[in-house]
């Protein structure tokens, strides 16, 4: 038998459609090849492929006319925060309007919705919910501090030269006119009451977590980013904190642990203590315990003031 011509290099290294297969010249003969298997209709993938998400989500949508990427998948690509039990899912959340038919797919969890046309956007050729509307999907799943986190993600003020945005995700009024907008759409009463706990501030969910803790405790809602000196942007800094009682709160995550981030972080809390503050520093075992001993510590400081 006589090999099978190679592919495109672009066609040989990820999911493709049939429409690409067609503007590649490839026959309906070559489609049906030993090097080839289907993934769907008018969706497939090369022999040897590897998972990757960013690649089939684009075929998956590309192959799906008038859908799109949604749901939870929409947020891994997105880089937003989910709880871990989400992590490493192979299935794709596809949405459709209600005009079409429903999604029909093996790994596919489809979902038909009410969306507005900004709602949707395009995302390195990926059409996409909105980081906005993802949060809003998001509600039906994700507990209720799960789904303020990810809202503070949204948030966030990227970093400079770390990340290829410059403006957050979201903002608090865009996050409340989708609310608006879909008054009916399950998780509705969830989604309302996140947006009221969502801060600005917050670098990762531990952060979210401990905040809500402290005030879930009868605590005063704390400053975030607190700066020893608030109207200088280079004093150091503390994740969270309660400036008249000088009582500053940091969350040291995975990435404190490299040397060079140790020795900023030396350097903040030596500012700190010198200053005069009281000084907290929570991690992994402080939120493993639901941040109970810490909201104590904390309690009893704002107290001793």
């Amino acid at each position: 038998m006589r090999p099978s011509a190679p592919l495109p290099l672009r066609l040989s290294a990820a999911p493709f459609t049939v429409y690409e297969a067609r503007a590649a010249s490839l026959s309906a003969a070559r489609l049906r090849s030993s090097d080839l298997s289907t993934a769907g209709r008018l969706l497939y993938l090369p022999a040897g492929w590897d998972f990757e998400l960013r690649g089939l989500s684009r075929a998956l949508s590309a192959a799906t006319p008038g859908a799109w990427i949604s749901h939870v998948t929409a947020a891994v690509l997105l880089g937003l925060w989910l709880p871990s039990w989400f992590r490493g899912c192979r299935e794709l959340h596809l949405s459709k309007p209600k005009v079409l038919p429903p999604v029909r797919r093996q790994g596919v969890v489809g979902h038909t919705v009410l969306a507005f046309d900004d709602e949707v956007m395009d995302w390195d050729g990926i059409r996409i919910s909105t980081p906005a509307r993802t949060w809003l999907d998001l509600a039906r799943l994700l507990p209720l501090e799960d789904l303020v986190a990810v809202g503070d993600q949204l948030l966030r003020q990227p970093r400079p030269g770390l990340e290829e945005r410059v403006e957050p995700w979201a903002t608090v009024p865009d996050l409340k006119a989708m609310l608006q907008r879909h008054p009916k759409l399950q998780g509705i009463v969830k989604a309302r009451l996140a947006a009221e706990l969502i801060r600005p501030g917050a670098d990762s969910a531990p952060e979210t977590f401990l905040r809500l803790a402290l005030t879930a405790a009868g605590l005063p809602e704390p400053e975030l980013q607190l700066r020893i000196t608030a109207e200088d942007p280079f004093s150091p800094a503390a994740d969270l904190g309660y400036r008249a009682q000088r009582v500053a709160i940091q969350y040291d995550g995975g990435h404190h642990l490299t040397r060079e981030q140790q020795s900023r972080d030396n350097r903040r809390d030596e500012t700190f203590n010198a200053a005069g503050w009281r000084y907290f520093k929570f991690n992994a075992d402080d939120l493993a315990d639901d941040f109970r001993g810490a909201v104590r510590r904390v309690s009893a400081a704002l107290h001793a003031r």
